[in-house]
């Protein structure tokens, strides 16, 4: 198991190119399955999930090949409708070839979906959507089944906004007979992406970013070559990298409108964020200067969930008193006991985080707990005094590409080791 080995203190400099986002990356994969052909998707992270997905979708019968950032899929012959529990254990995202299978072949059988341990993030909606389409779902040891002649349009209410739910319903949608409405559906550019490239490949969806979106359906749709937007939580994170470093950096091939609420909340921190021909300039204030600021996360285009960890670490060095309020997921402060034992001073009440700040941070051995959790530790590893060591990174590896060697070209002193066996 690897670990990562930081020794902070150090001012970065220099240009880091963001790769491709994952979370668009993973539904586009799915997609795949709803066309016969080869698919070519472009600028995909080199990640465990995208990894794991591709194990899916091969155990199906589809032939993967990788080149560079550049990802190929022919799904002209799949054999088997099933995502097997050993794979999808390790990847909640792997529920998202349900609605895909069910749409294309009428059958599908996908276990029930794993990933970061953050708290309950159930699937009911998913289910729900399909059975207005005319689905017959069951649950069997661990499974959910699907079975439908063919899938027919329905207008579909979200109690809640889902990003991975409004992306299986859309493209099951997308080959059902008759018009689907998603109403309260989730507006992430992740969605709006995958909406793109659904109607390349011949579907015909409107909406996509708003709240209500309309899919009319299709007999068939065909392969395509796309290239995927890049990651909005990746740029979150290195500039908070930047803020709490005092660094300047020049940070490529991002979006910045689709990053409103972060950068917003980041530059109320001191952090300087200016657009740039070819990406964000960010520079970070002096030592000791970063100005508190509160946050409540919230859905797109609120301030993310996925950038509340990063957040927290970044205020931890801030002058003043931050309050961060968590609205998504329930059980998602499990990074500030290790930032805590960085000399961090952070009170959780319910779904409240009152961070105290303090003059600096100390390196100390810390355990990665998620994915978002295992970047908060990165963040405050890059400020602390002395050596931090970050075990269980693999967490960190499902979503961020080659982190330790973007950073060590900025010059910061990171590392990445084969933890000793005990």
């Amino acid at each position: 198991m690897d670990r990562l080995l930081i020794t902070g203190g150090k001012r970065l400099s220099g240009e880091v190119e963001i790769s491709g986002a994952k979370n668009a990356a993973l539904p586009l994969m799915a997609s795949t399955i709803l066309c016969k052909g080869e698919t070519v998707l472009r600028n995909i992270p080199n990640l465990k999930d995208i990894n794991t997905m591709s194990q899916v979708l091969a155990n199906m019968g589809a032939a993967i090949s990788v080149e560079g950032g550049c990802l190929k899929i022919n799904t002209g012959s799949l054999v088997n409708k099933e995502a097997p529990y050993e794979l999808v254990k390790t990847m909640r995202a792997s529920v998202l070839t349900l609605g895909p299978m069910v749409a294309r072949f009428g059958y599908a059988k996908v276990s029930l979906p794993g990933g970061c341990a953050i708290g309950a993030r159930p699937i009911n909606l998913h289910l729900m959507g399909l059975e207005k389409m005319g689905a017959k779902i069951t649950l069997s040891r661990g499974y959910v089944v699907a079975k439908a002649k063919r899938l027919k349009g329905a207008t579909i209410f979200c109690d809640i906004s889902t990003v991975t739910g409004t992306e299986n319903l859309m493209m099951a949608a997308a080959l059902a007979k008759g018009t689907t409405v998603i109403e309260n559906a989730a507006r992430e550019p992740e969605v709006e992406d995958l909406a793109n490239s659904l109607n390349a490949m011949g579907a015909k969806i409107t909406g996509a970013g708003c709240s209500v979106i309309e899919i009319e359906g299709v007999d068939e749709l065909h392969p395509i070559d796309y290239k995927i937007i890049p990651d909005r939580i990746e740029t979150g994170t290195f500039i908070t990298i930047a803020g709490i470093t005092g660094s300047n950096i020049l940070i490529k091939n991002c979006r910045a409108d689709h990053m409103l609420a972060i950068v917003e909340k980041l530059r109320e921190t001191g952090i300087s964020i200016t657009e740039e021909a070819d990406g964000l300039r960010v520079v970070g204030p002096p030592k000791g200067t970063l100005h508190p600021a509160d946050i409540k996360t919230m859905p797109f285009p609120g301030f993310p969930t996925d950038m509340q960890a990063q957040f927290i670490a970044l205020v931890c060095v801030a002058a003043g008193t931050s309050i961060v309020k968590e609205t998504i997921f329930e059980n998602r402060y499990m990074h500030v006991a290790e930032l805590r034992r960085m000399g961090a001073n952070i009170e959780i009440e319910d779904n409240i985080a009152t961070v105290r700040g303090v003059e600096g941070l100390l390196g100390a051995p810390v355990m990665a707990t998620d994915l978002r959790a295992s970047a908060s530790l990165v963040v405050a590893a890059l400020a602390a005094e002395g050596e931090t060591v970050i075990d269980r990174i693999y967490h960190l590896d499902r979503g961020y590409e080659k982190i330790e060697d973007k950073i060590s070209k900025l010059g910061g002193d990171i590392r990445r080791v084969k933890a000793a066996r005990a």
